[in-house]
């Protein structure tokens, strides 16, 4: 898998599209893991503007039905143009005793996606976290794996985070003392330095 190069002393433009873990729900000072990876990267004179594009309750559906119009609106041609994904939590749960997304359909949809982000723009994807529910987590732990599989095809760089994140003690703490889903600073904090200690990240 190549490495995705950046082009020095360019203004960039960068997109986290996903669900309300990219939104950073739960995190008192409302950075979430996407605001702090882009408050470094500005802090190391990056010249950057970043958008959060992260929507809670958002599945792979959701995400497939909006994100080219909201993306284009933000990342104009003369720029260099970001986009970060991350999703397949809400694909996962259980409404209702009905799956919200059947797996195949997330498959589907996560391969439309990015095949299509890719051809525009530079693409990363960052996996879904674990829950502190181990039932859910089963079935977050294979789409995780279904996504990075289908991500080597496609040749877009993925972050898996659900091992580190599930052995982590202050995500999963952090998310049963708030809502039983979402950390609060600490866990957000840990995620982000997987993103910018990952060898793929772009603001290293």
């Amino acid at each position: 898998m190549n490495t995705l190069k950046l082009k020095p002393a360019t203004d960039h433009r960068i997109c986290f599209v996903g669900d309300s873990f990219v939104q950073g729900t739960g995190d008192p000072l409302c950075l979430g893991w996407a605001g702090r990876v882009a408050q470094d990267a500005v802090a190391r004179g990056i010249n950057l503007t970043h958008y959060n594009l992260g929507i809670r309750r958002d599945t792979s559906r959701d995400i497939a039905a909006r994100w080219q119009q909201e993306c284009a609106a933000r990342l104009p041609a003369d720029y260099e143009a970001l986009v970060v994904f991350s999703f397949g939590v809400n694909d996962t749960s259980i409404v209702e005793g009905v799956l919200r997304v059947a797996e195949e359909e997330s498959i589907d949809n996560f391969q439309s996606i990015l095949r299509t982000a890719s051809s525009s723009y530079k693409v990363l994807m960052i996996g879904p976290p674990p829950m502190p529910d181990s039932v859910h987590n089963r079935r977050v732990a294979q789409l995780d794996k279904q996504f990075a599989e289908l991500a080597a095809t496609l040749n877009v760089p993925y972050l898996s985070v659900f091992e580190v994140l599930r052995k982590d003690a202050h995500w999963l703490k952090e998310a049963i003392a708030n809502d039983f889903a979402h950390p609060g600073k600490q866990g957000y904090e840990c995620l982000a330095r997987l993103v910018q200690e990952w060898s793929e990240w772009w603001f290293r």
